[in-house]
């Protein structure tokens, strides 16, 4: 998966933040690259000539979901650093979850599943 940034720096600054790891590979300006366990999240800068076509983003129907251990914790971390949720926790058929949102605007899922509340 890859987003594309064209605040580049500060949508890589809010995922290192997020997910607590520097991404490996890295291209200052160019590309980042964060591991996640059964997904690679890419954040690129588009080339000039391809800028207007991701300008806006926001509204898009795209969702990054992100499975938390803990997510009181991931609700806390987000208010910290400064992209407090949006809405109610809700509780579905495979868990909590609430919506939060990166810096470009795009949705973010936080996940808790039922195994990790019931501590199965």
């Amino acid at each position: 998966m890859t987003l594309a940034a064209l605040d580049f720096d500060q949508l890589v600054q809010f995922y290192q933040k997020l997910l607590n790891q520097k991404p490996n590979p890295y291209i200052s300006s160019v590309y980042a690259e964060f591991q996640l366990k059964g997904l690679n999240l890419g954040i690129f800068k588009p080339k000039a000539s391809h800028q207007q076509e991701f300008a806006n983003s926001f509204g898009s129907g795209m969702s990054l979901c992100l499975e938390v251990e803990n997510i009181e914790d991931a609700i806390a971390h987000l208010t910290i650093m400064g992209y407090p949720p949006t809405g109610d926790l809700t509780l579905a058929s495979h868990g909590k979850e609430i919506y939060a949102y990166d810096p470009d605007g795009n949705r973010l899922i936080l996940h808790q599943g039922l195994s990790k509340i019931l501590n199965l």
